[in-house]
């Protein structure tokens, strides 16, 4: 049995459609849905090999979408980004009580942002 890494189901959601419907189904629901190699086999009517080897096709494919294109690592860094500034500014308000009110605003519009 092999590892999970859990980082693919990042990668299913940037890069799962441009996947085979199949491959796709039989990945997210190996990590979307935690389900084993043998549930999934039963699931699905093919050999626990024909879904290892399906998941693993997926993985190599989407570690090498990311490598090419890196949108996900992007949104990663993004996100950090985000948070780093949004306790910066929530710092600067208990400092500062007199812009206290816009930055805390500026803080919370941060982290309302879906990504």
């Amino acid at each position: 049995m092999f590892k999970k890494d859990m980082h693919i189901s990042l990668l299913l959601d940037f890069y799962g459609d441009i996947l085979s419907e199949r491959r796709r189904e039989l990945t997210s629901l190996y990590y979307n849905d935690d389900l084993s190699l043998s549930e999934i086999a039963e699931i699905s009517g093919i050999s626990r090999q024909g879904v290892r080897d399906a998941v693993k096709k997926s993985e190599a494919e989407l570690l090498d979408l990311e490598e090419k294109l890196g949108l996900c690592g992007r949104y990663e860094e993004l996100r950090a980004q985000l948070a780093r500034i949004s306790g910066e500014l929530n710092s600067l308000a208990l400092a500062s009580k007199e812009e206290a009110s816009k930055l805390k605003e500026i803080a919370m519009e941060l982290s309302t942002l879906n990504i």
